[in-house]
């Protein structure tokens, strides 16, 4: 129906995994390959104001081509992939007509895509189905929604009947590395408001998300010989398994879902003369969020009481904040996606959003910006799959978002 499969297709192609403290922005080189690429590819279909930033941010503009005053909508995808598993070398594959049983995504290694873990996949019996060989991720997260951004820029030009205000096009490096579109000029990007492609599962409807905290804990400890170690020796691991004993063990990812918060703690490295602990803190409400905080401030000053101040440390920073908070009074920006799905026969999902995402940040930058869904599923790992009839419907939701904003306009 559009060209969104092989522009999803050359873009997996492309190794942009993100790197967690790299200090540059992008953080791989790869990120302004990509970014390159669609800088050429926007010049190439004759958009305006092109733009590649020395950051990797690329913007463009298709121009308006009603005579109404129509809003300038833009469409947000971001060209990173997660830092879980490899980017390079993805091999993507398309399997036609799914029937309902396992896929083999590499025999040699005995990967298998299968229902048996993945009940959802029978929902797509019929359709083709977009996979990786088993060894990457698939990268759908998020050049899914580049493509089927694309996909509908290509369709405009090959329809200039189709009417539709200034459409504004952006693709931002580092989200997955909560970069967050930090750069993105927004005087200059010129949207009213905007949507980012980066959601899962058809109908999904984001204009919710979690309040987002890091926290790292350094830990000193006090190396002894263990033979004469009793009294003595401050074992920072074991010093780090107190902090983790510290904290609701039914507040965790593995626990918790919808509206729900929790400490997650990412990573834990160390020996016995010093640890790091490394946490994200979330959840969507505000008053909740702020007390999660406290609690883990809390925890690591009981530690320093009992064990002296010196021997922790705690860097604890803000992320993002849930966007719901600045879509207040503005809900007619949500209710046309939704309107635009039934019409679509898309059955419309509102889903509280576990995360965050570039719009997050810009919504409350000023730039109101919920977020769609493109359709893959299993983001950020091996097993990674997007039905392509379901790429092709997020393509289809950019156009009559469009549609509706210029058939109700005067």
């Amino acid at each position: 129906m559009y060209s969104t499969l092989e522009h999803f297709l050359k873009y997996v192609t492309y190794d942009t995994q993100s790197k967690e403290d790299a200090g540059v922005v992008p953080s791989t080189p790869g990120q302004m390959v990509l970014a390159k690429e669609m800088e050429r590819e926007l010049r190439e279909r004759g958009l305006r104001d092109v733009t590649l930033t020395e950051h990797a941010y690329v913007t463009a503009t298709l121009p308006s081509n009603s005579r109404k005053k129509l809003p300038a909508i833009g469409f947000i995808a971001h060209m990173d992939t997660a830092t879980e598993a490899s980017g390079k070398d993805v091999k993507a594959r398309v399997v036609k007509g799914y029937d309902g049983g396992d896929v083999v995504l590499n025999e040699r290694l005995n990967v298998v895509l299968s229902p048996n873990d993945f009940p959802f996949m029978k929902r797509y019996v019929g359709q083709d189905l977009v996979v990786t060989d088993g060894t990457t991720l698939l990268g759908a997260d998020n050049k899914a929604g580049m493509a089927e951004i694309m996909g509908a820029v290509d369709w405009m030009i090959a329809h200039p009947e189709f009417e539709h205000g200034d459409v504004k096009v952006a693709f931002t490096p580092d989200e997955e590395v909560s970069e967050l579109a930090r750069d993105l000029d927004i005087e200059k990007f010129g949207a009213d408001f905007a949507y980012t492609l980066d959601g899962g599962p058809i109908g999904e409807v984001s204009y919710e998300n979690f309040n987002a905290a890091s926290a790292v804990v350094k830990i000193a400890g006090r190396a002894v010989h263990p033979g004469t170690a009793k009294g003595l020796m401050l074992n920072a691991i074991m010093l780090g398994h107190e902090l983790l004993s510290l904290l609701p063990p039914d507040e965790t990812p593995t626990t918790t879902d919808n509206y729900e918060g929790y400490f997650h703690c990412l990573s834990f490295a160390g020996e016995t003369e010093r640890a790091e602990l490394r946490f994200i803190i979330r959840d969507h409400d505000r008053e909740k969020f702020e007390a999660r905080k406290k609690f883990m401030e809390k925890c690591v000053n009981w530690l320093r009481d009992k064990y002296g101040a010196e021997r922790f440390q705690l860097d604890m920073k803000d992320q993002y904040f849930n966007m719901a908070d600045k879509l207040k009074g503005h809900m007619d920006i949500v209710d046309t996606v939704m309107e635009g799905m039934r019409e679509l026969g898309i059955e419309p999902i509102i889903v509280p959003m576990r995360g965050g995402t570039d719009g997050a940040a810009l919504s409350w930058r000023g730039l109101l910006t919920p977020n769609i869904f493109t359709g893959g599923h299993n983001y950020h790992g091996r097993f990674e799959f997007i039905p392509v009839q379901v790429m092709e419907k997020a393509t289809a939701m950019v156009l009559k978002i469009l549609e509706l904003y210029a058939r109700k306009a005067q």
